[in-house]
Formats: C-alpha cells, structure tokens, sequence
C-alpha cells in the first residue's frame, strides 16, 4: 500500500487522486505557485508518466501491481485493452467496496477486507485485490454488521449516488454487481499509461 502525504501528491497529479483533495480549500491553495513560478509543460515522456502516477495513487497500487495489470490487459481478447485495463481496476473488491458508499476511501475499504468484514459470494474475502464479477454478489458478514465503522451507514448513504454497474441493498446489508465496469470519467487517460508501458 502507498502511504506518502497526500496533498502533496495531489497538488503534483491533480485533486482527483484522493477524495480529502477535492475540496474548495484545496483548490484555492493549489492555484498559488511559490516565487510567481509557472510550471513547464510536460515532454510526453513526463505526461505519460503523470497519468501513470495518477492511477497508481487513485488504486493504492504498486508499480508492479500496475504493471501486472497493464501485461495482462494488453493480453486479453475481445474490446480495446484500455477498456480491459479499466475493467480489471475497477473490479478489485477494494474499489467495489468504496464504489458501493461502504468506505470512505480505497484505503478504508482495504483496511475493512483485510479485517474480514465481508463476504463475496458466502466466502469470506480478505484479499483487497480479489476480483470482483457481473453477478457477483457481496455481503456485510453478520459478525460485523454491528462494528462501528457500519454505525448509521443509512445516513452516510442516503445522499449517495453508486455508479450505475453496482447498487447495494440496505435492508440486506448487500449489494451486487450489475454490469462491467464503464469509463465515463475524464481523469485518467488509461491510453497515455499503455503507451507508457509500451516504451
């Protein structure tokens, strides 16, 4: 797990590495240079790696995770491989999890499947990374359902909106996965990481 302070890294790659970035206070002390300094423009070396950064710190993986996870979308058959690439982030239970509303961010989810607080398909899973499929059902375990970090979850999810190929079942405690993964954002460009790895 990468651990390295956060506002750093978001004044470096963006707001939209970490949740805690995307605020009005962070957006007002970014736009401040020190010394009335502008920033270079990026060779495209520089902006490939930025965008590879940029999913590295948004996951929580290593550089050998993403690398592994480029190697095998570059292998798989079928739709175009950044689609591939998205598709397997995405379907890390870490991100399910957070993408359901149950954790704040994909570091809490983490540390919630390490603790063994979840069930995927009545397995108890406590492998972040597990790959998550269409039709695949994920559960609160019953022992965990009255742990504190699940305290008042109606309210923290009453104003949240989950991505349309997830939705989560409050008075089941339980939630499932309706389709693959769709990349409607603009904050990562998983095309300038492939040509990245490609070099």
């Amino acid at each position: 797990m990468i651990s390295k302070p956060k506002f750093k890294i978001c004044r470096r790659l963006g707001p939209g590495v970490y949740d805690k970035c995307q605020t009005s206070k962070f957006a007002s002390s970014a736009k401040s240079l020190p010394f009335g300094r502008r920033p270079k423009a990026p060779t495209e070396y520089g902006a490939q790696l930025l965008e590879k950064q940029k999913i590295r710190f948004s996951y929580g993986l290593s550089e050998r995770q993403l690398s592994n996870y480029v190697h095998k979308a570059s292998h798989l058959k079928g739709a175009g491989t950044a689609e591939k690439l998205y598709e397997s982030l995405e379907s890390r239970l870490d991100n399910i999890i957070y993408r359901m509303g149950l954790g704040v961010s994909r570091r809490a989810a983490r540390q919630m499947i390490s603790h063994g607080h979840f069930i995927v398909n009545n397995h108890k899973i406590t492998i972040p990374s597990y790959e998550v499929k269409t039709g695949d059902i994920v559960k609160i375990r019953e022992g965990s359902k009255n742990k504190k970090i699940f305290e008042n979850l109606a309210d923290r999810l009453k104003d949240y909106n989950s991505p349309a190929w997830v939705s989560f079942d409050l008075g089941g405690l339980e939630g499932k996965i309706l389709s693959k993964p769709k990349n409607t954002g603009t904050f990562l460009d998983l095309n300038a990481v492939l040509e990245f790895y490609s070099r």
